[in-house]
């Protein structure tokens, strides 16, 4: 069990957390036809907007309430109002999803309040789906908005519980899981004839792809119809401790009962879930295709091993995240020397094989690493400067990714996921070699290091 910690630091240094507001943005993209809409300064939105924009590699239809000092003071309820007026006007929403900001929740302002008086007052707003979620940067981070967002969604956009049909499932991603990812978790569970409705399916919405024509809302992702749909499913697969919180509610809301997977990476993880997907299909056996993924897992495990066994890694992403790389990694035989992660509230931390994570920054995650001799450092872009100053082959993984192309095209979960995981850090341990200098074959402290650097 690992013990959570706050080092004592007089100032922050290479932040690792995104805010919360950026990772209900993020949810609200993968319901098709939605528009993301910030509650707070332009600043906040602008910033928000770049940091999407630079990971996807996509147009990201971010708006803003643009709250000025005036409106700050007095209250942004008439901005709100404004702001899905000129949405519906200009790009048809089928969705408006607010997140609020650390301006307007540190105003205390009652946003939900504001909202269900506006309903009330305007029954023209009938055709538009408008979700709040409750997202202050001062509270957790990009996978607690995230869960947050989720859960709103839940709320407002499924009405109860439906006849159940045997085959269809719901399938709740977490923030920790790329286009790849809920792309593979799908194509498992429709390998058994099950039938998913992913919330939210940045899938089909973040992808990267090319339409026809242009809209300013999401394109692709799971339709308010489908959404509506979710009471009627036999069970619902939560991936991420981070979105338990949501599965309660849906089944509160519906009856539908859950399981949740701490995580999809590694041979004994996806083989639960898999059985899981027997079970509901009524299935004796998996299907060929599943059976070749998994024994070209083994095959790749058994290669990697000669690698990854022993590697010291340095970790850090947000808590799913952390989870899912690192509990992975120690089932090949690595050992997790350094963790740092950006949130207190998901217990999953708790469980990984190490004995601190520090809730901190990239800063504190880099002195950890030196002292504890790691080899590998795991993070997103942001870990570059570490791993330049370390001297170690970064694995980038988490938000955002901005200095390599194709981050959403990266899987690590499922059976073909996890054998690119492994085959990736064993790959990036190979790559870390060291230069052989004259010193190095003296009585010297360089020669005990060149004498236990990996090959």
């Amino acid at each position: 069990m690992a013990r959570l910690v706050a080092p004592r630091m007089s100032l922050s240094t290479n932040p690792l957390k995104s805010s919360a507001a950026m990772g209900a943005a993020n949810a609200y993209l993968g319901v098709d036809g939605a528009i993301p809409l910030l509650h707070g300064a332009q600043g906040c939105t602008a910033f928000a907007l770049v940091a999407m924009v630079r990971h996807y590699d996509e147009p990201i239809p971010l708006q803003t309430t643009a709250m000025n000092e005036i409106s700050t003071i007095l209250g942004g309820a008439e901005q709100v109002e404004e702001a899905i007026d000129n949405l519906r006007r200009k790009a048809s929403p089928t969705l408006i999803g607010i997140a609020s900001t650390a301006l307007t929740e540190t105003r205390g302002e009652d946003v939900a309040g504001e909202l269900r008086a506006l309903r009330a007052r305007r029954q023209d707003l009938t055709d538009t789906a408008i979700v709040y979620a409750a997202t202050p940067d001062f509270i957790g981070g990009l996978e607690d908005g995230w869960a947050r967002a989720v859960t709103a969604m839940i709320d407002e956009l499924v009405p109860g519980r439906g006849r159940t049909h045997a085959r269809q499932v719901n399938l709740l991603a977490g923030s920790h899981l790329t286009s790849a990812d809920v792309e593979e978790l799908v194509g498992l569970v429709r390998a058994f004839d099950l039938e998913p409705i992913v919330l939210p399916d940045i899938s089909t919405s973040l992808d990267g792809h090319v339409d026809e024509g242009w809209r300013g809302t999401a394109r692709g992702g799971t339709s308010l119809a489908d959404i509506a749909r979710m009471g009627e499913s036999a069970c619902t697969l939560v991936a991420g401790e981070s979105l338990r919180g949501a599965a309660e509610r849906l089944e509160a809301r519906t009856g539908v009962p859950f399981r949740v997977y701490e995580r999809l990476t590694g041979l004994r993880a996806v083989d639960g879930f898999v059985a899981t997907l027997m079970g509901l299909a009524g299935a004796s056996d998996a299907p060929a295709d599943v059976k070749r993924a998994r024994s070209r897992l083994v095959d790749a495990a058994l290669d990697a091993h000669f690698h990854t066994g022993g590697l010291r890694v340095a970790i850090g992403a947000d808590p799913d995240l952390v989870f899912g790389l690192g509990a992975a990694l120690v089932d090949l035989g690595a050992e997790i020397v350094a963790a740092a992660s950006t949130s207190w509230a998901n217990p999953v931390l708790a469980q990984l094989p190490t004995a601190e994570v520090d809730i901190a920054d990239l800063g504190a995650l880099e002195r950890r690493a030196a002292e504890a001799g790691a080899e590998v450092i795991i993070a997103h872009a942001h870990g570059r400067h570490a791993a330049d100053r370390l001297g170690l082959p970064l694995v980038r993984a988490g938000f955002p990714i901005f200095d390599r192309l194709g981050a959403q095209d990266v899987c690590r979960v499922g059976y073909r996921g996890t054998r690119a995981f492994f085959l990736e850090i064993a790959n990036a341990a190979q790559g870390r070699r060291l230069t052989p200098r004259p010193e190095h074959f003296g009585a010297t402290p360089a020669a005990e290091e060149f004498e236990h650097a990996r090959p």
